[in-house]
Parts: structure tokens; sequence; C-alpha cells
């Protein structure tokens, strides 16, 4: 299967992705991806390794170029500006302030070593935003209290489990009121005993309408917390639909296997 698959649509929705492409080299990672993401609702990436879903998210907020279609979120196009049906790559600055309302939380926590959890979580609303510091400082402690964290604001990463870094990272990424949040992976690098906090906080914030994109292996998660789930191979779109459909009635014999091997 070397096209993505047809799917439904919605002009009206939070994130739109048309025809999009990435190549590394020869290797064509993304191959004309469709796909909608719609204010108020969860949607799970899943498929093989290699598949091109953590690429996707990346380029959703513009930390890998596109070769090809078209990304918007909120209406507006990320990283690009479109001049007689030509992109040309936005500066620096304006990408940065796109990137203020797409929420980004990583495998690999990538906090401020050398700052406590409440200075990481003040770093983007104080430096970036440009908010008054006890204003930022205030409501970092609303987002360590949604994460259930508040005691250890003045703790370092270090003194932190990997999945304290975690929810961490997410309180940080929540303090600039993103449209939406990116989830790449983010129980990948923790413990088993550890998941269960993390994906806890996720859905606490599915629950409050948060608008997500997952990419996860963590099936039983995208099974409770999506809307809709995607499933990628071979960088294209497989099937899609309602976690009830592509769960438990797959079309598509690559989404059927996929599953028997992770179920």
């Amino acid at each position: 299967m070397s096209e993505n698959r047809t799917v439904e649509l919605d002009d009206d929705a939070l994130v739109q992705l048309r025809g999009v492409r990435k190549r590394f080299g020869s290797l064509e990672v993304l191959k004309g991806i469709d796909m909608d993401v719609r204010a108020g609702e969860v949607t799970c990436l899943l498929g093989p390794s290699g598949s091109g879903k953590s690429t996707l998210l990346r380029c959703i907020n513009h930390l890998e170029r596109i070769d090809g279609g078209r990304i918007t979120v909120d209406g507006e196009l990320v990283g690009y500006r479109e001049r007689h049906d030509v992109l040309q790559e936005m500066h620096p600055r304006d990408i940065a302030r796109q990137r203020q309302k797409i929420g980004m939380v990583f495998q690999k926590f990538n906090l401020f070593q050398h700052k406590t959890a409440i200075e990481n979580i003040m770093e983007a609303p104080v430096g970036v935003a440009h908010r008054p510091k006890e204003e930022a400082r205030a409501e970092a402690f609303e987002f360590l209290e949604q994460v259930g964290l508040r005691e250890w604001a003045n703790h370092y990463p270090a003194q932190l489990s990997g999945g304290q870094q975690q929810r961490i990272a997410i309180a940080r990424a929540l303090a600039m009121h993103p449209k939406i949040m990116l989830f790449d992976e983010p129980t990948s690098s923790l413990d088993p005993e550890l998941v269960g906090d993390v994906l806890g906080v996720m859905r606490e914030l599915a629950d409050a309408g948060t608008t997500m994109v997952v990419v996860t292996h963590e099936v039983g998660f995208a099974r409770s917390a999506a809307d809709t789930v995607v499933f990628m191979d071979d960088g294209v779109v497989v099937e899609s639909g309602e976690p009830t459909t592509v769960f438990d009635n797959p079309q598509n014999a690559r989404t059927r296997g996929f599953l028997q091997s992770v179920l």
C-alpha cells in the first residue's frame, strides 16, 4: 500500500494535515498524510517502530520541515508562508511564536537540569511570553498541583523519578496555555511501575477537554482515552476511526496483525 487511505476530513478542525510528505535523504518517511484533529478531542497514533508516527508529530510543530503538503493549526499555516502557491519558511522568531500554542512532551523529559521543578515550569512563560514573574510562579504552583507534585516544587530533576520528571514536563507544556498538546511516546522511557501516574495525568487532561495528539504503544490508554485512533505503517495512514471500531473490528490486515502482536 503506497498511498494514504481515504479519510474523512473536517475543514473546521483545529489541526489539519493535507498531503504531508517528509524525506530523510532518499527515505520517504511520510507519504502524503491527510489527517484532522478536532478541538477538545484526543487522537492516538499507533503503529510499528519506523512507521512515521513521531516524525509526523514533530512536523506539526515544525521541529521537522515538511517536503510537501500543508499543516495548519488554529487556521494558521505552520512553519511557512504561502506566496503564489509556493511555501517559504518563516523566520525563526515567527516559528517560535507559533510554537507557543503547541505544547510538546518528549520521551526524554528535556528538563533543565540546573533549574528546579517550578523554575522549569516558569521558564517559558517568563522568558518567552514575558509574563510577570510572580504571576508565572503562582500559576506554576497550580500546574504542579494539577500533576500531583506541588510538594516537589523546589526539587531538581536529578532528585525526581522518571515519572515525576515527565509530569513536570507536562506541567511545563501546559504553562504556555497551548491550543494542543503533543505527546511523543511519553511513557516509553519509564519503568513500568511509573507509567500509571503519567497516564493518569493524561487521562485527566483528556477528560478536561484538552486537545491532544499522542504517539503511544499504550493500547489500553488509546482504547479508553482516545476519540480517534490512527494506525500508521510505512509512512501512510492505514486505518483510522473510533477506538471500538479500530480495536474490535479492524478493516485492514496490517492493523489486525499489529494489534495481535501488542494485545
